[in-house]
């Protein structure tokens, strides 16, 4: 486009450019841009989670191993830890509160055992995922991957250490006069469901922990609260007897009694169906599901800003 000037030259004048007056939403659609870090469909994120199993299996197996290598018992600790804490409850709970009523010397002791090593795997999943992403900016902010992949990981580091750790449990359950049977089997899907339960326990403390670091000082206050409630040193049905069956059950279907008491009627012969509340199975169940999907999607939503700011 040209024109005539006063003194007999000729101006051109610039061409419009087709993008001129599109937002910078209808910029971005033209040139097929995305958002840098955008969080992606649901299902997407699935997806990608899966195509990083192998970097979630690594990387919660490097940690394990990183974990106690400036000890010089090293992984050992990972049985002697819960143990120590175990003989400390006992000593306090069994010997001096007599909290072990209603129930046998050789059933009390495995009893506490079990609890405190399965109150531990929860325990543990949930004061590492809180620090899943804050303490591990360097990475979130370094490389492109589904920031699930962190708690993911950290919860499957805690099942390889409980599992670890099994062989101890078995060894009291056996020293105890509880022998190998058909119901020791159920320990497959209770760990498998206390696992789900974990992990999206994990992942939502994860969320909480990314955007107020003073949730990690926090917690373990609200883990021993929670620890005390529910029966890890003592039986709730016994222990609470002279209280209305509304406050007994109440108690009884916490998730972290409800995984201790099945894995302890899995492995102790003396501890029978009736130290279980009804539909003991389902609420297992409904726990795992619900906590599993309610973190993951809650984790999901602010994808987009892990490591930002």
């Amino acid at each position: 486009m040209s024109h005539t000037t006063h003194d007999a030259g000729v101006a051109v004048s610039a061409i419009p450019s087709p993008d001129e007056g599109l937002t910078p939403a209808e910029l971005a659609a033209r040139y097929g841009l995305a958002v840098s870090g955008a969080r992606p469909s649901l299902v997407e994120y699935i997806r990608q989670l899966w195509s990083r199993r192998h970097f979630i299996l690594a990387f919660s197996q490097a940690k394990l191993t990183a974990q106690y290598s400036q000890a010089k018992l090293g992984q050992l600790w990972q049985v002697a830890t819960p143990l120590l804490n175990a003989a400390v409850y006992y000593f306090i709970f069994g010997v001096i509160l007599h909290a072990s009523r209603g129930m046998s010397h050789d059933v009390y002791i495995p009893f506490l055992v079990t609890g405190v090593f399965v109150f531990t795997f929860t325990q543990s999943s949930v004061m590492s995922g809180v620090r899943a992403i804050s303490g591990n900016l360097g990475l979130v902010r370094a490389l492109h991957f589904p920031r699930a992949s962190l708690p993911v990981s950290f919860s499957l580091q805690q099942l390889q250490q409980l599992l670890f750790s099994m062989i101890v449990l078995f060894i009291v359950a056996i020293g105890f006069g509880s022998y190998p049977g058909m119901s020791w089997l159920l320990i497959v899907p209770i760990l498998a469901l206390q696992f789900l339960f974990n992990t999206g326990l994990a992942l939502i403390v994860a969320r909480m922990g990314a955007k107020t670091p003073d949730m990690a000082q926090l917690m373990p206050f609200v883990l021993r609260t929670w620890m005390y409630t529910s029966g890890v040193m003592f039986s709730i049905s016994t222990m609470m007897a002279d209280r209305p069956e509304w406050a007994v059950r109440l108690l009884q279907v916490n998730p972290a009694a409800i995984y201790m008491d099945l894995m302890r009627f899995a492995l102790i012969d003396g501890y029978g169906a009736s130290n279980l509340p009804p539909h003991v199975w389902a609420i297992a169940v409904f726990w795992a599901m619900a906590v599993f999907a309610g973190g993951f999607v809650y984790f999901w939503k602010a994808e987009e800003r892990y490591g930002r700011g």
